[in-house]
């Protein structure tokens, strides 16, 4: 049995753990809620941007582009979303799994798909296991600028357009609630799912050609798609981070309850036997 002096040091240590954990979930809740703030600031303008997509797109006759066209798939690109670092949980376990039951199911060889990946976890994850990683960005600041990742999004963008890989999927931990956090799959090229059906295209007057709009046009569309995916990202790991921190100090709570009953329990039987001695001693000297 632990001397009252192993429980007493194990209570003060899980205590200050404790005090660390809580601090952190404080400074995750302040870093979701900013990040929550990013993404729905983001919306409206993603909202435009594919109004105005969809419109010069669908709205002018006879305008054809290759990021809207299908082709023959001969190699399929992902992009997956993991963090810098752990104690989120299962928010990067659940994407990496997710990657990784797809490239079973999809795939027979690793010619057959190139991996994108953002985020130190990810990156030396999919290296480990042997996967065709063919870029990885590390670094990525907790609430990113479009300029933090301006860069892999275009070389995304352009490994499309040079026939790299013919598809590109991108797969990240989408943002429900506090408590609720999803995989998404979501396909970023060709914009192929665009459908006028459920829009009102606005008419608009533009000038040089359609074409060359959207020749500038469709590669922002594909990289704000991505850069929202990041932002919704970033959020969800927060939000996971935190309620992992959450878990560990309702966890240490516990604990420090159980260790204190358990010292004066040891305690209550320490003294117990103290008194016995003496009245054992007393009754001898009688």
């Amino acid at each position: 049995m632990a001397s009252l002096r192993d429980i007493k040091a194990r209570i003060d240590s899980t205590k200050k753990t404790s005090q660390i954990t809580k601090a952190m979930q404080m400074v995750y809740s302040a870093k979701m809620n900013r990040a929550v703030i990013n993404v729905k600031a983001f919306i409206p303008y993603m909202s435009k941007m594919e109004e105005v997509t969809h419109s010069v797109a669908l709205g002018s006759s006879g305008v054809s582009h290759p990021m809207l066209q299908t082709r023959p798939v001969k190699k399929t690109g992902y992009l997956v979303i993991t963090s810098e670092r752990g104690l989120a949980g299962a928010y990067n376990s659940n994407v990496l799994r997710k990657l990784n039951q797809t490239i079973k199911e999809r795939h027979q060889s690793k010619d057959e798909y190139a991996i994108i990946v953002i985020g130190r976890i990810g990156r030396d994850f999919l290296l480990k296991q042997g996967h065709n990683v063919i870029l990885d960005v590390v670094g990525i600041p907790d609430l990113p600028d479009f300029l933090d990742i301006r860069d892999v999004t275009s070389k995304a963008v352009g490994m499309y357009d040079d026939g790299t890989f013919d598809e590109l999927y991108v797969y990240y931990s989408h943002y429900v609630s506090a408590i609720q956090q999803d995989v998404v799959e979501k396909k970023v090229l060709p914009l192929t799912e665009m459908d006028a059906s459920n829009k009102t295209l606005t008419s608009y007057e533009f000038e040089p050609s359609a074409e060359e709009i959207l020749d500038v046009l469709l590669p922002q569309y594909a990289e704000s798609l991505l850069y929202g995916a990041l932002l919704d990202s970033k959020a969800s790991e927060h939000s996971a981070r935190m309620t992992a921190m959450k878990n560990s100090t309702d966890n240490a709570k516990e604990l420090i309850d159980n260790l204190s009953l358990q010292y004066n329990r040891a305690r209550q039987a320490a003294i117990t036997q103290e008194i016995t001695e003496i009245v054992g001693g007393a009754a001898a000297l009688e």
